[in-house]
């Protein structure tokens, strides 16, 4: 749950009432409003650049306490980088810039400040101010005191952005901000513990989003029962918390037009079930609904601004627990599709979920494309580390689609083979199929597993079980949860697909 955050725009003439930030490139030089604003305080640049060994490097920051004639408490000069740098001046890099200086503001505490981006546009100050939101955010519901040398309104920030053409600036913020909300809104749901969020508990907050235009129906067992859905509902049967899944629709475009769907594996809490996981970091496990938090907050970031597409997005929230009514290793489900697996590994249970949801969504919505989300395999962690999710697709376009999506929203993909190999692989020798394929090539077989059920539909599978959570903190997230996905595919639609 975010702390205090607040965002204003203000004319260049504005007068500043906290802290100043102004920026200089690497130099250092100063130009516009910082250097007039440098030139009222009467003291050398050159000279205290030098004896702070300030470069105006991306990064570094010059602060001036009490600066003479400013009336202010501080003036801070954070360094821009490289004038000519394309990759400071992408649209990550940029965000990376806001929340880079959030991260200074923190350490400083200051809880005020006026900042002066007049050397930039106003779609580039957007996502400035995108990375100082996301940069911002901590999730704090849960506790209920602080350390005695820390104040209760720590995490207050209020924030004054001077510009240039403060209406277009103003437009590039909300659209941008739309992004983070469903970012932020991932990161809460992953965060969350799972004594809190059930899968009844998850179906509802999906709910809450129609009042944003977003008409919402929740599958119960029963009726999933009566559409088959035997494989998704087999890794629920060991839950004393009964599965659901989750159907989202916005219309936003025109009403002939075929939904972009996106389907997200939410399982709310993974044991591995009979096939039971070790204890050590399995606490984790309540983030294994990661790519069903993206696919809800994607649906926010959407609706909030009002994409001109229409969408669906499909979850299956489920429980994998190890009680007497658990599946086990050797049972034979039958899938929506008709489509019977052996059970091999009951931790093997995410794409098992998928496999319904996948079936349920290309066959009542024929949608144009169908994108999965999911914490899937520990494997693609050992494939890509933590700076890359796994992607997987039967079509070029749609990979090359996400890929550009991926490098201009900071959220990277990199495409995986797949084929006739790795698929026999997975066939069984009791069933149509079995859900593990073995130890090698994990991440992909799952995919394998995955594309028996999307048939010809245009498809893409996301494993993100790298990103979503516990990856290295970055200059826009200091938090355990990512919400890895909402800004690739925000971006993804925005670029290749909304008219």
């Amino acid at each position: 749950m975010s702390s205090d955050f607040s965002l204003k725009t203000a004319t260049l003439a504005a007068k500043p009432s906290s802290a100043i930030i102004v920026y200089a490139a690497q130099g250092p030089v100063l130009g516009g409003e910082a250097e007039r604003i440098w030139n009222e305080t009467g003291l050398d640049f050159a000279a205290v650049s030098k004896a702070a060994d300030f470069t105006g490097k991306q990064g570094q920051v010059l602060d001036v306490i009490a600066p003479p004639n400013l009336g202010v408490p501080r003036l801070m000069v954070a360094g821009a980088g490289k004038a000519d740098d394309d990759a400071a001046a992408s649209p990550a890099g940029l965000r990376d810039r806001g929340g880079s200086l959030i991260g200074k503001l923190k350490a400083a505490r200051i809880a005020k400040a006026d900042i002066y981006l007049d050397q930039l546009d106003a779609d580039a100050i957007g996502e400035v101010a995108a990375g100082m939101r996301l940069r911002h955010y901590v999730f704090d519901k849960y506790k209920t005191r602080t350390s005695e040398d820390e104040p209760a309104d720590k995490n207050k920030l209020a924030l004054v952005l001077h510009v240039d053409n403060k209406p277009s600036v103003d437009k590039a913020i909300d659209s941008r901000f739309a992004t983070v909300a469903g970012t932020l809104l991932a990161r809460d749901l992953v965060h969350e513990p799972p004594n809190a969020l059930g899968p009844e508990e998850f179906a509802e907050v999906a709910r809450s989003l129609s009042s944003l235009g977003i008409d919402v129906d929740i599958l119960t067992p029963t009726e999933m029962k009566k559409l088959g859905m035997g494989a998704l509902l087999g890794v629920g049967q060991g839950s004393a918390r009964e599965p659901r899944l989750v159907v989202m629709q916005w219309h936003g475009g025109k009403k002939k037009d075929a939904p972009l769907a996106f389907v997200g594996k939410g399982v709310v809490f993974d044991t591995g079930g009979i096939s039971l996981k070790p204890g050590a970091g399995m606490e984790d496990m309540k983030g294994d609904m990661g790519g069903a938090a993206a696919v809800t907050g994607l649906m926010k970031s959407l609706a909030t601004r009002k994409a001109k597409i229409n969408a669906v997005g499909v979850i299956g929230v489920v429980e994998n627990m190890p009680d007497g009514n658990a599946y086990r290793p050797g049972d034979i489900l039958t899938s929506m599709s008709g489509q019977t697996i052996e059970v091999i590994n009951t931790d093997a249970e995410g794409r098992l979920v998928l496999a319904d949801a996948l079936w349920y969504t290309r066959d009542r919505f024929k949608p144009a494309f169908m994108i999965n989300l999911a914490t899937l395999t520990g494997a693609i962690i050992v494939s890509l580390g933590q700076d890359h999710a796994g992607l997987f697709s039967n079509d070029d376009n749609l990979a090359e689609n996400l890929t550009a999506a991926g490098l201009a929203s900071g959220e990277k993909v990199w495409r995986m083979p797949m084929g006739d190999y790795y698929d026999k692989l997975i066939n069984s020798r009791f069933a149509d199929m079995k859900n593990t394929g073995g130890r090698y090539g994990g991440a992909i077989t799952a995919a394998q597993f995955l594309k028996r059920f999307v048939k010809d539909t245009p498809w893409a599978h996301l494993d993100i079980a790298s990103t979503a959570f516990g990856s290295p903190g970055t200059e826009t997230n200091a938090a355990w949860a990512s919400g890895y996905g909402v800004a690739l595919l925000d971006q993804l639609v925005r670029d290749s697909y909304e008219k």
